[in-house]
């Protein structure tokens, strides 16, 4: 066992309700991994935590602390690495502004953060939490390729057990629209460097030259891409759009990722606000201004900024009035679509109306046939073929569908998602251009005021890791493989001159197959109807909308996934699911003292931790929990111990006692390690004939509000009283 400041395994301390469950699962795990000699420990990753370890000087000794993100993304590049990563926030700029708040009444005197910086200190400032926002941890912690599957178990359970799916229509309205000109995809250009590099990225106007950025390092074989999203192709688009969704009768939906793509996303989430209220900008714009509105926050904060001017509220209502109905969050409390940048998150909001029939939730409380409007066509055509092959086929039966597993190039930050720090707003028409260190001009587009530009890459040793990762899994699995990759999008043509080599130097070119991403949806739905499984092996992004998107439709939820990052220098890093109906999970506990929050993720990450363990340090005691963690997870599957939505029924606290107690017994009966079989069996011991009592004190807290202490930054003491309310399991456990 090595010593807590190196502990065998880390816990990541993040948001919402996924660390709610930490604090009702975590003495579990600690108390059971001790038996086995495994130091089990926690480093904070969540966004109140970055935010106070990025203002140490602000803050006093008492409430600084370590930055724990920075630690991790050293560990992750070491063979020790064994780290179980829960959901955490990607902040949009109102979720930073909201933690902010939170900790400054809590006492914690940080910065506000600068809407406008103009100081040398506020643009400072602002630079820190620039930092802090969007996809900060997930880029810093893979440093491997993703292996993310539904566990055997799990796709088991729900094909006995199928859930619910809406019935589609072949004459449903709904439908993807997407630019077809004028954004990233068709603006993208790509290169792949022969030698190592330096770039800078510079505008030039009739000013003269801006350096938008300098010193931006390459390997050898680096696949580097630049791009750019016209503003003015933006607005026509969103302007027709609006139109074609009140003549069509449908309801107009927004599908962006403000949280992971932190620059261009809300940008283009600000140019839907303004294109739904053009008369209303047109008319007050200046007011509105002067009053800190600013469209890529969302329509809540404007309306909250506008709230005392009557005569810009009354020309919203007019304006709205003309507009079509709305796809919305929360019908009953009247948040749309276009509030909150972080609200539609379209990995799973694509999903959950696919699943839904293709209907979304109107501002009359009905389900409606939507416009899903997705400006850029790189990823949209997933969605829109989806929905076609709904239409044409009916809804998928989860009982018989086969599964999609998915196999992701996401490690040192490779493609879009690791674009943060080389995008950028344009100020001023002119030519931006990307040049190397030899004055070669690597890319070069013409932009106006307003546009979108950006680079991205991807490094040739994680694209050679990430195809021989699919070679692995396709031998092991046998399952039809693809890759997702459009020879005519310029950054896909050059993986395919990566893929090709490898899968024929190894052999194993007639195991696979390479399709553009709609033809592959086609391909893959076509496969799973007729109860076959196939691999996805995909880019950065296609990983994260497809481990929602298939999941979602087998399993009715991506939070059950099994998610495995192989890192590249022999660690481990175990993902427990998504987290993007987290909120709600938080608002019902704090309403109700309900948790709905599923743990089955954690508990499949667990066990996988546990194995890796074993083999990485030879501790046949960690492979047994690893192996009983597995048999707990079938039980809590088969006796139906999953949490229910509803309060006053089995919640998330139930589950834990119900996994911890199979995990005993399971420990208890093997005959592998009489040692740990004998330290476990009056525990199991205890918790079956404590059942009664345990499941009546959880129970009696439930109905009544319950009190956090915080939301980003929860007080410990008050949220451990609210998850763990059993005296009973609590003498058992500790």
């Amino acid at each position: 066992m090595s010593d807590q400041n190196t502990p065998d395994i880390i816990y990541t301390k993040v948001d919402e309700a996924p660390e709610l469950a930490s604090a009702s699962l975590l003495p579990i795990i600690q108390k059971f991994a001790a038996a086995a000699g495994v130091s089990v420990g926690t480093r904070d990753i969540s966004l109140a935590g970055r935010i106070i370890a990025t203002f140490p000087e602000y803050l006093t000794g008492d409430q600084r602390q370590s930055d724990d993100l920075a630690e991790l993304g050293e560990l992750v590049k070491t063979p020790q690495a064994n780290v179980i990563k829960l959901p955490n926030i990607s902040a949009s700029v109102p979720q930073l502004v909201a933690a902010v708040r939170e900790l400054q009444g809590q006492g914690y005197a940080l910065p506000d953060y600068p809407e406008e910086p103009v100081t040398d200190e506020e643009k400072a400032v602002r630079a820190k939490y620039d930092g802090i926002k969007g996809s900060a941890v997930n880029p810093v912690l893979r440093e491997g390729n993703s292996d993310r599957r539904a566990a055997a178990a799990v796709k088991k359970y729900a094909q006995s057990n199928p859930h619910r799916m809406g019935d589609w229509s072949s004459d449903s309205k709904t439908r993807v629209s997407a630019m077809q000109s004028g954004d990233f995809f068709s603006n993208e250009d790509s290169a792949t460097l022969d030698k190592a590099a330096t770039a800078r990225i510079v505008l030039e106007t009739a000013d003269g030259e801006t350096v938008l950025k300098d010193g931006v390092s390459y390997p050898a074989g680096t696949v580097v891409d630049a791009t750019y999203m016209s503003a003015a192709a933006l607005d026509a688009f969103l302007a027709d759009e609006i139109e074609k969704t009140k003549t069509e009768g449908t309801l107009f939906s927004l599908h962006m990722k403000a949280t992971m793509m932190k620059v261009s996303d809300p940008i283009i989430f600000g140019h839907a606000v303004k294109a739904w209220l053009q008369p209303v900008f047109d008319k007050h714009g200046q007011k509105m201004k002067d009053l800190g509105v600013n469209p890529n926050s969302g329509m809540g904060d404007l309306l909250e900024r506008v709230k005392g001017e009557p005569e810009i509220m009354a020309d919203i209502e007019a304006c709205r009035a003309q507009r079509p109905p709305m796809y919305m969050v929360d019908s009953d409390r009247g948040i749309t679509n276009l509030h909150v940048p972080s609200d539609v998150i379209i990995d799973a909001s694509m999903p959950a109306l696919i699943r839904a029939g293709g209907k979304g939730w109107g501002p009359d409380g009905k389900e409606h046939d939507a416009n899903c409007v997705i400006p850029d066509n790189s990823y949209a055509p997933v969605y829109d073929e989806a929905i076609e092959f709904f239409k044409e086929n009916g809804k998928l039966n989860p009982a018989t569908a086969g599964t999609v597993q998915n196999l992701g190039l996401m490690a040192q930050k490779a493609e879009e998602y690791g674009s943060h720090p080389t995008t950028f707003e344009i100020p001023a028409d002119g030519v931006v251009r990307m040049i190397l260190d030899d004055g070669t001009v690597l890319h070069e587009h013409k932009v106006q005021a307003g546009d979108i530009w950006r680079s991205a890459s991807a490094r040739k040793a994680p694209i050679e890791d990430w195809v021989n990762l699919a070679i692995e899994r396709q031998k092991a699995t046998g399952y039809r493989a693809i890759f997702w990759l459009d020879a005519d999008r310029a950054h896909d043509a050059r993986l395919i001159e990566y893929v090709k080599p490898i899968l024929e130097a190894k052999g194993v070119a007639d195991k696979f197959e390479i399709m553009s991403p709609r033809d592959a949806t086609r391909a893959s739905l076509e496969t799973i109807t007729k109860g076959e499984n196939t691999i996805a092996i995909t880019g950065n992004v296609l990983r994260d909308y497809l481990t929602d998107l298939f999941p979602i439709l087998e399993l009715a939820t991506s939070a059950k996934m099994l998610s495995i990052v192989k890192l590249m220098n022999g660690g481990g890093l175990f993902e427990t699911g998504a987290g993007g109906s987290a909120p709600k999970h938080v608002q019902q506990l704090i309403e109700e003292n309900h948790l709905r929050w599923d743990s089955l993720g954690e508990f499949c990450a667990l066990g996988e931790s546990f194995k890796f363990l074993a083999d990485a340090r030879d501790n046949a005691k960690a492979r047994i929990l690893g192996e009983a963690v597995e048999a707990a997870t079938q039980g809590v599957l088969d006796n139906d111990r999953s949490p229910s939505r509803k309060v006053g029924e089995p919640d998330n606290r139930d589950s834990h006692y119900w996994f911890a107690r199979y995990w005993a017994e399971a420990l208890a009966a093997q005959t592998d390690d009489a040692d740990l079989a004998a330290h476990f069996a009056p525990i199991a011991k205890a918790l079956a004939e404590g059942e009664a009592d345990i499941v009546a004190e959880l129970a009696a807290v439930q109905g009544a509000p319950a009190d956090l202490g915080g939301y980003y930054h929860a007080d410990a003491a008050r949220t451990a009283a609210v998850m763990r309310p059993s005296k009973t399991l609590n003498a058992i456990i500790g």
